[in-house]
């Protein structure tokens, strides 16, 4: 039987420093190697027998993630947060990060993180791209407004971002000059140019072969739209690693945490530790289900009767996640039942 190799591995922007260890805890060899394929290659060919790796989850683990993957035995990515041996330790250099991630490794001790596969990742990558246009269209309206309000322009809020309103306020209003107008003109068309990029993003998920079943059949739950079916399908991935509601609601970031020892019980406000994507995304589309939802519609209210807007948004946010866990887990249409213990089909 061939001996298992166990290697941690501490990636950076430059150098991935590593160290190869065997079942004992034996230093086989440790050193650093540049990042790049040619000379990840050439340095997988001097390891020793069959391996298994394990490195830190950073922006740039994906890839190597990927040209490692067909190698080893097996690769795992750890969930940084929960290395606190690293992050605690009074002597922290490149050489130690890999050794400890070794052991992790080896003593089965390591917080795996999910590594969803590379589609999803490349998908999810455009996703996000889509997600940067929006913020950058929303800053350049907000821009248009304000050089307005600074040459005390009059105009209409609701109109502004209007082609033909936009255009009619340049042309007749003698209060923007030349110089102003050059400005609003060069704002407007970077609006529209991110506008036109950003529905050909959404227009190449929604089309995709990967993605149309799954997103067509979230989309049958009230207030869930094209964007908040993508996000949740390439946010999530496989759907089945999350073994019950409660933790899909903690990943989604909507519950606080909580804090206990002893008989003490804290809850703190809405965790950080969560996947931002999904949370903006599912408390955005909570605002709008009760629209949509006459279910949502009586959730909301009973909730809101309590006083607080936020948390009754909150809870439609929770019971949206609920919804779309069920249809994803069973491959279905969501299906409203009218009963008093409503859930999806």
């Amino acid at each position: 039987m061939e001996t298992m190799y166990y290697i941690g591995l501490d990636v950076h922007k430059r150098t991935i420093s590593y160290c190869v260890k065997d079942v004992s805890g034996r230093v086989c060899a440790e050193g650093a190697v540049s990042a790049t394929r040619f000379d990840l290659d050439r340095w997988m060919k001097t390891l020793p027998g069959p391996w298994t790796a394990a490195m830190e989850a950073t922006v740039f683990t994906g890839w190597i993630y990927d040209h490692l993957r067909p190698h080893a035995v097996a690769l795992k990515v750890a969930h940084p947060l929960m290395l606190r041996a690293i992050a605690a330790a009074k002597k922290k250099n490149d050489r130690i990060d890999a050794s400890k991630i070794c052991d992790c490794l080896r003593c089965d001790f390591l917080p795996e993180c999910y590594m969803a596969s590379t589609a999803i990742r490349e998908r999810r990558r455009t996703l996000r791209y889509r997600n940067l246009l929006v913020r950058q269209m929303v800053q350049m309206k907000n821009k248009i407004a304000m050089l307005l309000m600074e040459a005390g322009v009059s105009y209409n809020k609701q109109k502004l971002h209007k082609a033909g309103y936009f255009r009619e306020l340049l042309a007749t209003n003698p209060d923007i000059n030349a110089e102003l107008g050059s400005l609003l003109r060069l704002c407007r068309e970077t609006v529209v140019r991110l506008q036109r990029t950003e529905s050909a993003l959404v227009r190449s998920l929604e089309r995709d072969s990967l993605l149309v079943e799954r997103v067509e059949r979230l989309m049958t739950i009230p207030a869930v739209g094209p964007i908040t079916a993508l996000t949740w399908a390439l946010e999530v991935g496989d759907v089945q690693r999350f073994s019950s509601i409660k933790k899909a609601i903690s990943y989604c970031g909507l519950c606080g945490a909580e804090k206990s020892s002893g008989n003490t019980v804290q809850r703190t406000p809405l965790s950080k530790q969560r996947n931002k994507h999904l949370q903006t995304t599912l408390i955005e589309a909570a605002k709008m289900a009760p629209r949509n939802s006459s279910q949502l519609a009586m959730l909301y209210n009973k909730e809101r009767q309590k006083g607080n807007a936020n948390r009754a948004t909150l809870a439609v946010a929770r019971k949206l996640v609920a919804y779309l866990m069920a249809v994803d887990r069973g491959q279905r249409n969501f299906q409203e039942v009218e009963t008093s213990n409503c859930i999806a089909a």
